[in-house]
């Protein structure tokens, strides 16, 4: 299911590890890998500076895509490279679109040097923006990830976005022949302490049931064969989350890009945001698609 892989590099000493989990995918896929390096011209002191400066980044991104095709070539797996000047994010949603990418696969923090649980600037807009899946992983648990995937998680709340993902999920489960995993999440805080808070209570499962019995029924006619279905409670839905990863043995996470809380499709909702930052597995971003080009 996917045929092209885009994996842009730069000089971040974690994206290693990442790239052996995405070269993984590429082998079992037959993959072709494009691997892109963005000569950041948008910083201040390339703007003042230039010329030469720009030529050593380009210089040293074709150095380095170089390297990173000939690790690729011994896998057997086909490569196209390329090097650019720009702003990194614009131009990575750019290439992906412009070239069919499937898939793109970035590590949660890069060069500029962020702390673990934050994403790196280019990382965050690309997840923001890119109408492409982004598929996120975190450097310092990448050479503990498995692959082939065993066991795929899809929360879902029904919002459009959700349902995207769930369908991004279906053909990752069917892919793979693994177990599909589908969570509702019901936050507690959303509750309160009103005497109405048992009914609403009940109404909010039979909401999840529902929507939990109609996503399991679309992975069933699209030829999943395990699918289970659970509703948590909890104060906090990211921990849920996290919590059903580790209790479950969840090798991926497809989730919506933004949920039902209408946040602009610039921007990454809550939960999406919180997971990606601290999951300790890859995580699958789906982006609902924008209609009439807005």
């Amino acid at each position: 299911m996917f045929d092209t892989l885009l994996f842009p590099v730069d000089e971040n000493d974690g994206t290693t590890d990442v790239f052996e989990h995405v070269l993984d995918i590429a082998t079992t896929h037959d993959s072709t890998v494009h691997i892109l390096n963005v000569a950041d011209t948008t910083r201040d002191s390339v703007t003042r500076i230039r010329g030469d400066v720009v030529d050593t980044l380009e210089q040293e991104g074709k150095q380095l895509v170089r390297e990173t095709a000939d690790r690729v070539e011994q896998r057997g797996v086909s490569t196209v490279t390329d090097v650019r000047q720009g702003d990194p994010y614009r131009i990575i949603i750019d290439y992906a679109e412009a070239n069919d990418i499937d898939l793109v696969a970035m590590p949660t923090h890069g060069r500029q040097g962020l702390e673990r649980l934050l994403l790196g600037s280019t990382t965050e807009r690309v997840v923001r923006r890119s109408d492409v899946p982004v598929l996120t992983i975190q450097p310092d648990a990448a050479d503990e990830l498995q692959y082939p995937y065993e066991d795929v998680l899809v929360p879902t709340d029904g919002s459009d976005c959700a349902n995207q993902a769930l369908a991004m999920g279906v053909d990752v489960v069917s892919a793979e022949e693994a177990t599909l995993h589908l969570l509702s999440v019901i936050a507690l805080t959303s509750l309160g302490v009103d005497v109405r808070s048992d009914i609403q209570q009940s109404m909010l499962e039979g909401s999840a049931t529902e929507l939990l019995d109609e996503a399991a029924e679309f992975a069933t006619n699209a030829g999943v064969e395990s699918v289970s279905k659970t509703i948590e409670h909890a104060s906090s839905i990211p921990k849920a989350i996290l919590s059903y990863i580790n209790d479950n043995d969840v090798n991926l996470v497809v989730i919506g890009t933004h949920g039902r809380t209408g946040f602009d499709r610039y921007m990454l909702g809550s939960v999406t945001e919180s997971l990606i930052r601290t999951s300790p597995i890859p995580v699958l971003t789906v982006r609902e698609p924008v209609e009439n080009g807005e």
